[in-house]
């Protein structure tokens, strides 16, 4: 079993292979291209975004000041023989998170159970994982790492279309004649 290259998902069948590495799907190999161009950004730029966000408004109620960070919700649904599973990374402040989690345990709850097998396997997993993310979650004292990794994606997007912008303002070489 190979793990994806950008989320350290366990791949079970398929994936995206680029190079040595294998995604997830295409999204993750997207997230892995913009996360190495953000290499280019300052540290101490990376790390007054990361303050900034993690000090900031919630982007969910938008009411409370930090501290923000990134917190997972899981989620599990079943039909028959069929069964999907997802871990959902939300930026909020810890109310948001929780009542986001209470949720994705509800959501599992009312539609994980009706797949054989995976259904009732999972089901009870991905409520524990909610449970658990309730009565835990990230350090409110510090950023988490995956805090740093979603400020340092929005700054590669944010240097990638700044780059293709110069680019289109460029005008192209003239031709010798």
């Amino acid at each position: 079993m190979a793990q994806c290259g950008y989320c350290g998902t366990t791949i079970l069948f398929g994936g995206v292979r680029d190079g040595a590495q294998r995604f997830c799907n295409e999204k993750c190999r997207q997230s892995a291209y913009v996360l190495s161009v953000s290499e280019h950004v300052p540290p101490d730029i990376l790390e007054q975004q990361v303050r900034a966000v993690h000090e900031g408004d919630c982007p969910c109620c938008g009411k409370r000041r930090g501290p923000v960070d990134v917190h997972k919700i899981y989620r599990v649904w079943s039909a028959l023989v069929l069964t999907h599973w997802s871990t959902n990374l939300r930026l909020s402040c810890r109310s948001c998170a929780t009542k986001g989690q209470i949720g994705g345990a509800c959501f599992c709850l009312f539609l994980g159970w009706w797949g054989f097998p995976w259904g009732l396997v999972l089901t009870p997993i991905q409520i524990t994982r909610n449970i658990v993310g309730t009565c835990s979650g990230p350090d409110p004292r510090r950023p988490s790492g995956d805090l740093e990794k979603l400020v340092k994606v929005n700054l590669g997007i944010k240097l990638i279309q700044a780059s293709r912008q110069n680019e289109a303002k460029t005008p192209p070489p003239l031709s010798a004649q």
